[in-house]
C-alpha cells in the first residue's frame, strides 16, 4: 500500500504536523502541536470531534487518579475545564466523571480552534506514500474527491492505526494465541427512569440472569453495566457485547453494528418489562458507531507489557502515566479479567512506545501505541490515550522545530513540558 501513487492527486494541505483522528488522543495531539508553534492540521472522518467520547458514546471517563494524585492532566484537563464551564461535566455526585457528549461536540471545537488548529472534517485517510522510512504524503477521501496532505511529521491517532496500516508499519492485532480482540460494545441511554425506585446492581443482575435463562435476552455479557449521566432520570448502559469480530473489517463492523442494536432492543424490552423504575423509560441515544476496545497495535521501539503495568514500572523516557487496571473483556463470550495495580501506584508509558519501527516522521497516539494485548487493556482508556496523544503532538512539533527526526528530539525536554 505504500507504493500507491498518490502524487498524482492535488495537495490540499501542506503543514508542519498532520494529525489523523480527532478523538481524545488526536485532539490533544493537535492542540499540543499547534500551541508549540507548529502549523497543524487535524483530520477527522466525522463532522465533530471526540471520537469514542462522542461518536462512540463511551462514558464516563475512567479514573485518572492514582490514589489521591491526579495523574492525567495537561490538555485532557483543559477538555474537562471546557466541558465543566459549559455545565456538561461532573454535574451530579453520582456522576463525577460523566460528561454530556452533545455539549462536548460544541466545546471541543472551541478548544481546537482556540489553540490555532486547522480542522478538516468528513475526511478519511485511505493511502500513504512512504520512502526511506518517511511518510511523504497521505491521501484523503472526502466529498471533494481524493486529495493529498504533505507534512513534516504525521501523527496517527485514528484508534485503529489506519495510517500506520496504510504505511505498512509493523502491526499486531488481538491476543497472541488466536488473534481475537476484546469485544465491541454499543453503549445506549434511557431517560424517564425513576432513579429512586431502581433496584441495587445485584438485584438488576439477578433479574438479568433470569431473563437470559428464560431466553428473553441473548447477550454474552455476564452482568448489566450502567452509569448515571449528567441528566437526572437518564441511565447510561455499557452492556452489549459483540465477540469474535474484527473492527478493521468492514463486513465484520457491519455485522457488529447490527448485532449490537439487536442486543440493545432486547435490553430495552427487558428493562421496561422487568426492572422497577424503568416502566416509563425510553431510549434517548445510540452511538454513531459501535465502541471499539481493541484492534491494531503498532509495534514500536519498546513494547509495553502487562508486567510493566502491574509492577507500576517507571521509565526514563516516560511521557504519560496510567493507573487503570488490566481489564480484559472476554474475546469469546462472558467473563472479564481484572488485575489491579498496587494501591496508589501508576505506571509510565515510554516515549519509545509512540515511535513505530522503521519510521522517522510518524508517531502513534491513543490506544494503538506499542504494547502487548494485556497492557493494551489498561492504557486503552480515554484519559491515558489523551495524554500519550498530547506527548505525540508535542514531540511532532519539537521534531519540526529542531529539524530532526522523531528520535532526535530531546526527550528530557518533552517530559518536562
Amino acid at each position: 500500500m505504500s507504493t500507491f501513487a498518490i502524487d498524482q492527486f492535488p495537495v490540499a494541505h501542506d503543514v508542519d504536523v498532520a494529525v489523523c483522528g480527532g478523538g481524545p488522543a488526536g485532539l490533544c495531539a493537535a492542540v499540543a502541536a499547534a500551541e508549540s508553534g507548529a502549523n497543524t492540521l487535524l483530520i477527522e472522518r466525522y463532522g465533530f470531534l471526540g471520537g469514542m467520547m462522542t461518536a462512540g458514546l463511551v462514558n464516563p471517563f475512567m479514573s485518572y487518579w492514582a490514589g489521591k494524585e491526579q495523574i492525567n492532566k495537561g490538555v485532557f484537563q483543559r477538555m474537562i475545564d471546557y466541558m465543566r464551564k459549559a455545565n456538561a461535566y461532573g454535574t451530579r455526585p453520582d456522576a463525577k466523571t460523566a460528561f454530556d457528549p452533545e455539549v462536548a461536540k460544541l466545546v471541543l471545537d472551541r478548544l481546537a480552534l482556540d489553540a490555532g488548529v486547522q480542522l478538516r472534517f468528513h475526511s478519511t485517510v485511505c493511502a500513504a506514500q512512504v520512502s526511506d522510512g518517511r511518510v511523504e504524503r497521505i491521501l484523503l477521501q472526502s466529498k471533494s474527491g481524493f486529495e493529498a496532505v504533505t507534512a513534516r511529521v504525521f501523527v496517527d491517532c485514528t484508534g485503529d492505526a489506519d495510517l500506520a496500516f496504510y504505511a505498512v508499519a509493523t502491526i499486531e492485532k488481538g491476543r497472541p494465541e488466536d488473534g481475537l480482540c476484546q469485544p465491541m460494545t454499543a453503549n445506549f441511554r434511557m431517560a424517564g427512569v425513576d432513579e429512586k425506585r431502581m433496584p441495587t446492581r445485584d438485584e438488576i443482575n439477578a433479574l438479568y440472569d433470569a431473563a437470559r435463562d428464560a431466553g428473553e435476552v441473548e447477550n454474552p455479557r455476564e452482568n448489566v453495566l450502567w452509569f448515571y449521566t449528567t441528566r437526572p432520570g437518564e441511565i447510561h448502559f455499557n452492556t452489549t457485547r459483540v465477540v469474535r469480530l474484527d473492527a478493521t473489517s468492514a463486513l465484520d463492523l457491519t455485522a457488529a453494528e447490527l448485532e449490537s442494536r439487536r442486543q440493545i432492543s432486547q435490553m430495552i424490552q427487558f428493562l421496561v418489562a422487568k426492572v422497577p423504575g424503568f416502566e416509563n423509560a425510553y431510549l434517548t441515544a445510540v452511538p454513531a458507531q459501535i465502541g471499539i476496545r481493541e484492534s491494531r497495535r503498532v509495534i514500536g521501539d519498546y513494547v509495553l507489557t502487562a508486567e510493566d503495568v502491574l509492577a507500576a514500572r517507571k521509565f526514563e523516557d516516560g511521557i504519560a502515566r496510567g493507573s487503570y487496571p488490566v481489564d480484559i473483556h472476554s474475546p469469546t463470550g462472558g467473563g472479564t479479567v481484572i488485575k489491579r495495580l498496587p494501591p496508589g501506584e501508576a505506571y509510565d508509558i515510554p516515549y519509545r512506545c509512540l515511535c513505530p519501527l522503521g519510521f522517522d516522521n510518524l508517531l502513534i497516539g491513543g490506544r494503538p501505541i506499542s504494547s502487548d494485548h494485556a497492557a493494551h487493556s489498561s492504557h486503552r482508556v480515554m484519559p491515558i490515550a489523551a495524554c500519550n496523544g498530547e506527548a505525540a503532538g508535542l514531540a511532532a512539533a519539537m521534531s519540526v522545530r529542531g529539524s530532526t527526526d522523531i528520535r532526535g528530539i530531546e526527550v528530557a525536554a518533552l517530559r518536562q513540558t
